[in-house]
């Protein structure tokens, strides 16, 4: 935990860009959230292709569609749609995200007996949702990502991965406080090291198997590979490097004022 602060930088850097980005260039929404046209094709080649319009490239989409019709392409679907994610479903979504979020902190200060395990988990899921947001943020601006309903199905898949470890690091720091005598700095260092081939392990198989999805799956499952692969990374690395050293920071400072009060 020397280095604490390092990896903190390196998290606060990236938030901070991502949330430039957002109030820059906002998130871009998909269809499923402003509605448009689904246009699918099969080439003569056999390759399928797929394409989102939102309501103002109707233009754009007859235009494709007429280039891809005198290219002997054959049409799959080519439909209108609704939005169907409305602003309604939205806020009830991020109404149950601070339920749960709210829950989790409760539940893991509960377990842990202590309130700085649970906000120090909660502020490390806040920063894998930010990371998330941020690189889709820039990634749709560079590059054309969309956040659509799989989108949030991503999100809410990486989130409880993201706890799920963190929680795996805290246990071992609570067993190591009941058999050996040290500072939290000391057994935090312990926790990390006996904790972090297996969750290098765990991770690396589902970054091969989205890795895989990204390269071979095809355009339907890409973006959402994407999403999934950027929040697996993020959640190995805040588990060890942002919700452990938050709570020994946390533990620092606190023993701090108690030794000033005295």
């Amino acid at each position: 935990m020397k280095a604490r602060w390092l990896y903190l930088l390196i998290s606060g850097t990236i938030v901070i860009a991502g949330v430039l980005s957002m109030i820059k260039w906002g998130l871009p929404l998909g269809i499923d959230f402003t509605g448009g046209v689904i246009a699918e094709y099969k080439l003569t080649s056999g390759e399928q292709k797929v394409f989102r319009y939102r309501p103002a490239e109707q233009t754009e989409a007859e235009r494709v569609r007429a280039d891809f019709k005198n290219q002997g392409a054959t049409e799959i679907r080519f439909e209108s749609v609704g939005p169907t994610i409305g602003p309604e479903l939205v806020k009830k979504t991020v109404y149950a995200l601070l339920v749960s979020a709210g829950a989790i902190l409760l539940w893991i200060a509960y377990r842990f007996k202590s309130f700085k395990f649970g906000v120090s988990a909660t502020l490390a899921t806040l920063h894998d949702s930010l990371v998330l947001l941020g690189t889709y943020s820039i990634l749709g601006h560079f590059l054309g990502a969309e956040v659509d309903f799989l989108f949030v199905t991503a999100m809410l898949t990486v989130l409880s991965f993201s706890v799920h470890d963190t929680i795996v690091v805290y246990d071992r720091i609570r067993e190591s406080k009941k058999k050996f005598s040290g500072t939290t700095h000391e057994l935090a260092n312990k926790a990390v090291s006996e904790t972090m081939v297996r969750s290098l392990n765990n991770s690396f198989t589902i970054i091969f198997m989205l890795i895989a999805l990204i390269l071979m799956g095809g355009e339907t499952t890409k973006w959402f590979s994407v999403a999934l692969l950027i929040g697996t990374i993020s959640g190995t690395y805040s588990s060890p490097f942002v919700a452990v050293p938050i709570l020994v920071t946390w533990d620092e400072l606190a023993n701090r004022l108690k030794s000033r009060k005295k």
